[in-house]
C-alpha cells in the first residue's frame, strides 16, 4: 500500500504537468514557473527537493483546499480497507473495535492501552489535531530552513496579490533549541529575489517584517493585529507554562520570590497575546522531530498545547508546517509526512556525499580500542591526506567518544600514531562540554579553509546541528550504552556536501556500533545501512571559475518595437452599435431522488430526463454599466451614460452578455497609439561577473565562481582549461571547465583551438556560450516566441570574434542531424529564424552557420566556414 506522501505525490505531478491550474489564482503558477529557467530548466535557486515540496504544499493549499490531515486520507483513499492500511492499522487492531470506523477512531483517541498494544501512538497525534499540520520530511542538507523561507515568501506573496484570499499574512517559526535557532537566521540572508518573481519581490520586500525573540524581552515586538510579520523563536520563550520562563527573560528588575511566579506567567501570557493578536498565522516548526516524533509524551503535549491555544485564540490559524529529517518514530512511519525526500535521494542528487561501499565495521576485543582507533588514522590520512574542499579547507576526522574518560584514555594513542605518520598533534582539537573558550572557538571556526585542526574528539558535541562539509570521516570506537539516536546523528554527520566535491564520505564503526546504526536509520528514517551502502550518485557537482572579467560587448543591431501615442488630436464621439443579442440564457433542470444503498451512506440518483427551461437574463442598470466602462477606460461617464441610453432607451437595462462586445467597441474606438518598428544598436554583455558568487581569495584577488549540477555520465563532457596540452594564445575558456552538452560541441571546440592557435593575430578569441544562459551572468542570448506564443530565451552554442572595432563574429550552432529535416518548424526551427534575423540586420559584421552532425564528432571538412573566417583578411573594421 502506498504511504500518504507517495500517493499525494502521484496528484502533484499530475498538478504541475497541467501548469500548476489554479483558475482563481493564476499568479501561483507565475511564482512556481519562475523556480525554473523557462528555457533550460534550470533550477534558479531552490533545490529539486525544495521545489517538490513547495509544489506539494501549495498542491494541498489550493488544490484541495488545505485539508486535516484525516480529512485528506478519508479523501484519499475511498474504501475502508484502502483507509486503514494507509494508516498503518493492523488487521487485529481493526478486528478488536469490531471492523467500526467510528469505535476505531475513538479507541485511538482515548484508550492509552489500545494505542500502546497496538503501536498507533503516531496515529493519534493525527487524529487529535483539528487544524491543518503537515510534515515535510527532507533529509540533513536538503535546506529545511530555506524551504520554511520560501513558503512563507510565496504566501506573503499571494496575499499581497489576492487581500481577500485564504492566504498567510504572518508566520511565526518554531526551533527547540538556541543552536537551532541561530541557524534559523538564515532566514534574513535568504535571496528572496531568486524565489519570488521581480513583480511579486518588490512589495514583498517592502514589507516583511523579521523579528527574533531575544532574552530579557518581556514582550515580542510586533504590532498587535499587524500583517507581514514574521517571528522566530524556541517553543520555551512562548510556551504557555510559566516554569518555561527563565529569569532572564522577566527583564533585570528586582523581584521578590512570592511575585516571581506571577511575573513569570504574565511574561508567557504576554508573548501568547501578541503572536495570538497576528491574522491569518501560520506556525512553522523547523527540526520538528524533537517535538513531533521522539518526544511524544510531556514535552509534545506542552507545544501542542501551545499551538491548540494559538487555534483556539487567533483570528485565523491556516495551517501548521513541520520540517524534518525523520519521518519515522520507533519504525512508525509519521502519518502527517505529505512529502518525503530521504538520505538516499540526497546522495543520488549530490546533496549529500556518498558513502557507497565505505561504511567500515570492525570486528575487536573492547580492551583493544586502541588498535581501532590506529587503523582509523592510518586510513583516514592514506585515502584523505590530501583531499579537500574546492575552497582549499584540508578534510577532518571527527572522533566520538561517549564519555570524558575515554576521550582522555585514548588522546595519546591518537597523538602517538600521528607522530608514527609525521604528523604534527596540534592538528588535534578536543570539544566537550569541559572544552576552554579557545578550543570552543577554534571548533566554530573548523569551516575556515586555514583551520588548522583536522582530527577532531568529541563527547556529546558536535552532532545535531553541527555543519561543517570540510567533515569526511566520522568514528565511534566504543558502544553506547543509552544512545538516544546519537550514533545515527555523529555517524552521519560527515554526508553535508558542497558544490564542486566529488569526494566520498567514510564512516568506521565497532560492529555493535554498525548495528545501532542500522537500527536507527530504519527507525528514523526508514532505510538500512544496506540502501546507503548501495546508493551511488546519479548526479554531481562543479564549482565554474570565471577566468576572463573584461569582455567587450557584442554590439548588434536589433529591430525593436515601441508602442507610441498616435498624437493629441480631437477624438470622435463614442458610437455604440447594440450587440446581437447571442440567445435566451438556459438552465438546465434535473430531478433527483436519495436511493438506499447497502453501505451506510445514500446517494442521490437521478429520475427522467433532463429538460431546459428559459431562465432570465442577468443584467446591469445603464448607470452601473457607465460607471464601470468610465474606470476601466478612463472615459467620461455622462457621456458614456448618454450614448448607452441612446440605444438600450430610458430606464433599460443591458444584458451581462453584451457587455464584452461593448467593450471591444470602445477599445476600437478609443486606441490612440501606433506600433513603430525601429533599428536600435545594442551591447551585449558575454559575461556579467556581478551575476557569479564573489569571494576574496587569500592574497586579495577577487575569484567570481557557479554551482552546476550534471548527470555521472556527462562528467567526461566537462572540459578545464588545464587540460589543453597546446593553446599558447589562451583561447576559450572565459570560464573553466567548459559544461557542453554534447559530444560534437567538444569536438568542435578542441578542434578550433588548434586551427585558431595557428593565426592568432587575426582572432580576438572563442568563447562556448550554449551552457551559460542565466540573464544575470550574460546578456548574449535571442528570444524567440515557441508555439503557444510565449516568449523564450535561447543562447546559441559558440561565437567566434575577430579583431577590430566592432569585431566581426561568426556564430555556429551545433545540430544533430535529425534536426535538418526541421528547420524552420518547431523549437530548433524558430531559435535558428530569431539568429537569422540577427544576421540579417547585421551584414557586416555577423554571420551564423548551423553544423549537422550524425555521430559523436565534427568532421575536419565542416569546419572550412569557420577556418575560412578566421583566416580571411576582412576584420570588419
Amino acid at each position: 500500500m502506498q504511504k500518504l506522501h507517495q500517493t499525494i505525490a502521484a496528484h502533484v505531478n499530475k498538478w504541475c504537468a497541467a501548469g500548476y491550474e489554479t483558475p482563481d489564482y493564476p499568479a501561483i503558477s507565475e511564482i512556481l514557473d519562475f523556480q525554473t529557467d523557462s528555457e533550460t530548466g534550470a533550477r534558479r535557486f531552490l533545490r529539486q527537493a525544495q521545489i517538490q515540496a513547495l509544489e506539494t504544499y501549495w498542491y494541498l493549499r489550493l488544490k484541495i483546499n488545505t485539508p486535516r490531515i484525516i480529512d485528506l486520507y478519508e479523501a484519499l483513499y475511498a474504501s475502508k480497507r484502502e483507509l486503514i492500511d494507509s494508516l498503518g492499522i493492523s488487521k487485529a487492531a481493526f478486528e478488536a473495535v469490531d471492523f467500526e470506523i467510528a469505535e476505531l477512531w475513538a479507541k485511538i483517541r482515548h484508550d492509552d492501552e489500545f494505542v500502546k498494544n497496538f503501536k498507533l501512538e503516531a496515529l493519534r497525534e493525527t487524529l487529535t489535531l483539528d487544524y491543518p499540520s503537515y510534515i515535510l520530511a527532507l533529509a540533513m542538507g536538503a535546506g529545511k530552513t530555506l524551504l520554511i523561507g520560501a513558503i512563507i515568501a510565496t504566501e506573503f506573496a499571494m496575499a499581497m496579490e489576492y487581500p481577500d484570499g485564504p492566504f498567510v499574512q504572518n508566520a511565526l517559526v518554531f526551533a527547540p533549541g538556541k543552536t537551532i535557532i541561530e541557524s534559523l537566521r538564515q532566514l534574513a540572508r535568504t535571496p528572496f529575489d531568486k524565489i519570488l518573481p521581480p513583480r511579486l519581490y518588490k512589495p514583498f520586500a517592502a514589507n516583511l517584517k523579521l523579528t527574533f525573540t531575544r532574552d530579557g524581552d518581556p514582550d515580542i515586538p510586533v504590532i498587535p493585529g499587524s500583517v507581514f510579520n514574521t517571528v522566530v523563536t524556541n517553543t520555551e520563550k512562548i510556551r504557555i507554562r510559566k516554569e518555561s520562563i527563565r529569569k532572564a527573560d522577566i527583564g533585570q528588575m528586582i523581584i521578590p520570590g512570592a511575585k516571581e511566579d506571577e511575573a513569570r506567567a504574565e511574561t508567557a501570557n504576554r508573548r501568547l497575546t501578541r503572536i495570538a493578536s497576528l491574522p491569518h498565522l501560520a506556525i512553522f516548526s523547523d527540526e520538528a522531530h524533537h517535538t513531533y516524533g521522539q518526544n511524544l509524551g510531556s514535552n509534545l503535549k506542552r507545544v501542542r498545547q501551545t499551538v491548540d491555544y494559538l487555534n483556539d485564540n487567533s483570528p485565523n490559524l491556516v495551517c501548521v508546517v513541520n520540517t524534518t529529517g525523520t519521518p519515522y518514530f520507533k519504525r512508525q512511519s509519521l502519518k502527517d509526512v505529505v512529502f518525503w525526500y530521504g538520505l538516499s535521494q540526497g546522495i543520488e542528487d549530490g546533496i549529500l556525499k556518498p558513502v557507497s561501499g565505505n561504511i567500515y565495521g570492525y570486528d575487536f576485543d573492547p580492551g583493544h580500542t586502541h588498535e581501532f582507533v590506529k587503523e582509523v588514522l592510518t586510513d583516514f590520512f592514506d585515502n584523505y591526506g590530501s583531499a579537500c574542499l574546492p575552497d582549499g579547507a584540508p578534510a577532518k576526522l571527527a572522533m566520538y567518544f561517549p564519555q570524558n574518560d575515554d576521550l582522555n584514555q585514548l588522546r595519546p594513542v591518537v597523538e602517538s600514531t600521528l607522530m608514527q605518520m609525521g604528523r604534527s598533534t596540534d592538528i588535534v582539537l578536543k570539544n566537550t562540554s569541559e572544552s576552554s573558550k579557545a578550543e570552543t572557538d577554534a571548533f566554530n571556526r573548523l569551516n575556515e579553509p586555514d583551520a588548522p585542526h583536522r582530527i577532531i574528539l568529541l563527547v556529546n558535541k558536535g552532532t545535531e546541528g553541527w555543519d561543517c562539509p570540510s567533515l569526511f570521516s566520522c568514528a565511534l570506537a566504543r558502544k553506547l550504552k543509552a544512545s538516544n539516536n546519537f550514533v545515527l546523528q555523529a555517524a552521519t554527520r560527515c554526508l553535508r556536501q558542497v558544490p564542486g566535491n566529488n569526494q566520498p564520505a567514510r564512516i568506521y564503526l565497532s560492529m555493535d556500533n554498525r548495528a545501532i546504526l542500522d537500527k536507527q536509520l530504519q527507525e528514523t528514517y526508514g532505510e538500512s545501512i544496506s540502501d546507503l551502502d548501495n546508493t551511488a550518485r546519479d548526479t554531481r557537482s562543479a564549482v565554474l571559475k570565471l577566468r576572463k572579467y573584461n569582455l567587450p560587448p557584442v554590439v548588434v543591431t536589433q529591430s525593436i518595437r515601441t508602442v507610441v501615442p498616435a498624437g493629441d488630436g480631437p477624438s470622435e464621439p463614442l458610437e455604440f452599435e447594440r450587440p446581437d443579442k447571442t440567445g435566451a440564457a438556459k438552465m438546465r433542470r434535473s430531478i433527483f431522488t436519495i436511493m438506499s444503498q447497502q453501505a451506510t451512506d445514500r446517494v442521490l440518483a437521478q429520475t427522467g430526463d433532463d429538460a431546459w427551461i428559459d431562465a432570465e437574463d442577468e443584467a446591469l442598470d445603464i448607470y452601473t454599466a457607465a460607471v464601470r466602462f468610465a474606470e476601466a477606460y478612463r472615459l467620461p461617464v455622462w457621456e458614456l451614460h448618454d450614448e448607452l441610453t441612446r440605444i438600450y432607451g430610458k430606464n433599460q437595462a443591458i444584458p451581462l452578455n453584451h457587455i464584452n462586445h461593448l467593450a471591444e467597441q470602445i477599445e476600437n474606438q478609443t486606441r490612440r497609439y501606433n506600433i513603430r518598428e525601429e533599428k536600435v544598436e545594442v551591447a551585449l554583455a558575454l559575461v556579467k561577473p556581478e551575476g557569479f558568487m564573489k569571494t576574496v581569495a587569500s592574497d586579495g584577488t577577487e575569484v567570481y565562481t557557479a554551482e552546476i549540477r550534471y548527470p555521472v555520465d556527462r562528467e567526461t563532457l566537462l572540459l578545464h582549461a588545464h587540460e589543453i596540452e597546446s593553446n599558447p594564445a589562451d583561447f576559450g575558456f572565459h570560464y573553466t571547465p567548459y559544461d557542453f552538452d554534447s559530444n560534437p560541441e567538444k569536438s568542435f571546440f578542441e578542434q578550433m583551438l588548434r586551427a585558431l592557435n595557428t593565426a592568432p593575430a587575426e582572432v580576438e578569441d572563442i568563447y562556448f556560450t550554449g551552457a551559460l544562459t542565466d540573464p544575470d551572468k550574460t546578456d548574449f542570448f535571442v528570444e524567440y516566441k515557441d508555439e503557444k506564443g510565449k516568449w523564450r530565451r535561447y543562447s546559441p552554442d559558440f561565437i567566434i570574434r575577430k579583431k577590430g572595432s566592432p569585431g566581426k563574429c561568426l556564430i555556429v550552432e551545433i545540430k544533430r542531424e535529425h534536426d535538418r529535416a526541421h528547420p524552420v518548424d518547431g523549437q530548433n526551427g524558430k531559435k535558428a529564424l530569431a539568429l537569422r534575423k540577427w544576421e540579417q540586420l547585421n551584414p557586416e559584421h555577423i554571420k551564423y552557420e548551423m553544423i549537422f552532425t550524425a555521430t559523436d564528432g565534427v568532421a575536419v571538412n565542416q569546419l572550412e566556414t569557420a577556418k575560412a573566417f578566421i583566416t580571411s583578411e576582412d576584420n570588419g573594421t
